[in-house]
Order: structure tokens, then sequence, then C-alpha cells
């Protein structure tokens, strides 16, 4: 039984301006204000291999081009379909991604159970062209689709309380059968400091090349911070419960070693067992180096001002 909050949540409810930043100025700079990307409206591309069919570049370099589709979806990590790079696309075809219900709650104001196309609304859907930085040291340039994180997260009203925002993976091993297996703690965990949830470049993501997205990516709903490493993206959501604790993220409590809380793309800290200076684009032969915060350092580092990045890696 689909249970709804007694007060829904509406776009018209605020966030104090310190936790989240101007949304209409964000997109006026970044030239996407005013492209009619409303949800349900988000135009189609005319190729799905079109650069600029896909969405507004952010953070990109002279010569990062998209990854193409059948790399996107044809080596990935997501380990509820096993632990090898094509096991996803192999073992999530009969994954059946609707209907799906998101649940919001913990310390915000508006909590509830919503249906995901509820969810959803009346957030923007927007294209945008990210780079993506795996842990293990190979790289992508992704064009996703998806809606702001801050969006729902200001509708939902976080209490002051509210410190970091934790986000669960849908637990059925039936569906997803690497979930039967011992590697990691079921169901997958991540987390991120209420901050960082709000800043503009996170996005739940909804689709990928300008098609909704596939269950190998993590649909119908992932999350997307593309400052940080892969594991980050947590995929396939179920709910997003507001904290005033640092989450245990599932790869944290499988080996705290190698895996942190805050997982930045930081080529001056190294995984235990590689390097992370340098790193290799999926379809290039030639290493390039690792980039600060994955090529958003001028928009995020200010998030970490005083912080040991070793320490808190």
């Amino acid at each position: 039984m689909l249970i709804r909050p007694s007060d829904p949540l509406t776009s018209s409810e605020t966030t104090p301006e310190s936790m989240y930043l101007n949304r209409r100025e964000f997109l006026a700079a970044a030239g996407i204000l005013g492209a009619g990307l409303v949800a349900g409206a988000a135009p189609r591309p005319a190729g799905a291999q079109d650069p600029q069919a896909v969405g507004k570049p952010f953070g990109l370099q002279s010569d990062d081009k998209p990854t193409p589709w059948k790399d996107v979806t044809g080596y990935n990590n997501f380990y509820e379909f096993g632990t090898d790079k094509s096991d996803p696309a192999e073992y999530a075809k009969g994954f059946v991604p609707r209907p799906w219900t998101v649940q919001v709650d913990g310390l915000v104001a508006k909590s509830g159970q919503f249906q995901l196309e509820d969810f959803l609304k009346p957030s923007v859907v927007e294209d945008r062209i990210y780079r993506h930085r795996c842990v293990e040291a190979w790289s992508m340039v992704i064009p996703w689709r998806g809606i702001m994180l801050a969006d729902v997260l200001k509708r939902a009203q976080p209490t002051p309380a509210a410190k970091y925002v934790e986000f669960t993976t849908l637990h059925d091993a039936k569906r997803m059968p690497g979930q039967r297996s011992g590697v990691l703690q079921w169901p997958y965990v991540e987390g991120l400091r209420l901050d960082e949830a709000m800043y503009p470049l996170v996005l739940l993501a909804t689709g990928v090349y300008g098609r909704d997205l596939p269950n190998q990516n993590g649909a119908p709903l992932r999350l997307v911070v593309p400052w940080k490493y892969g594991f980050k993206g947590i995929k396939s959501i179920v709910r997003i419960r507001l904290v005033d604790k640092q989450p245990r993220n599932t790869w944290n409590l499988s080996a705290p070693q190698e895996y942190g809380f805050y997982s930045n793309v930081n080529p001056e800290v190294d995984h235990p067992r590689w390097t992370q200076a340098k790193e290799r684009r999926i379809g290039e032969f030639a290493r390039r180096p690792t980039l600060m915060f994955n090529g958003y350092k001028d928009q995020v580092a200010s998030l970490y001002s005083g912080m040991d990045l070793r320490q808190n890696y």
C-alpha cells in the first residue's frame, strides 16, 4: 500500500541560502536557464551519439568527448548484478524498475513515500555532461539526464538537526542476484554531508544519453556527484534519509583503509593498491593526469576549506 504524506511536498518551499545556492542564478551562469527542460517535457536528442544533443558540458576540458553509449552501458560497477564490469549489462536485463517508490524521511518536516513520477515532480529535468572518475583509475565522460537533489531536499524541509543525507539501494535478492553473495553488506548505503548534497552539481539521474536510465546504470534513479569517485553514485535508490550523524557507507564498512566517506577525487592521495595520479579514459590507450576534484575544483573546493584531505579521504 502506497503511503503518502499528510501534507504533500510543494515546489514553493524554500531552504536557507546557506544550505542551497540560488538555483536560477546557477542555471543562468551555466547557460541552460530558459531551455524549456521542464519535468515531463525534456526534449529527446536527435542522435544519441551527438554530444551537442545530449546536454550542457560541466567542468569538461577541451579534449573531453562523451564516452560511447556501448561503453557507458556495457562497462559498469553494480555489484547487485555481479562483480565483473560486464555482469550488470548481462544480469540486469530482466530487472523491472517500474513501478518504483522512494521514501524520504528522517530529520525532515515533510516525509513520505512517493511513486517515482510524483517524486520527480515538479523538478526541472536537465541534460548535463559530466566527467566520471572511478576509484579504480578509469574514467568516462557521461551525458546524464536528471533533477537536482537539492530540489527534493528543500521540499522535504530538513530540520536544523539534519547534517547528512543517507541513501539506500533496493534490497531484493530475487531481482538483484548479486545480493545473494557476501561480497558486500546489503543493502548498499551511501551518504553525503548536507551541504554537499545541496550543491547544484549533484543530480538524481533518471537517464543517460537522452534516454531512460538503463538497468545496468542504476535504473530508475541513481546519484551523480561528479567530483567524487564513482562508488559514491549509489544506484536504484529507494530511500533518502536525513540524519544527524555521518552514515556508514557500504564500501567504508567493507574496507575502511581503502574507501573513505568523502571519496573526493584527489590525485595526491593514492589508493593503497594503486596510484590516483593518473587515469585511463575508457576508449583511450594513454593515461592522462587526474584532475583535483575531477576537474570541478573551482566549483566545490570551498566545501572543504580547512579540512585535511588526506585524513578526510
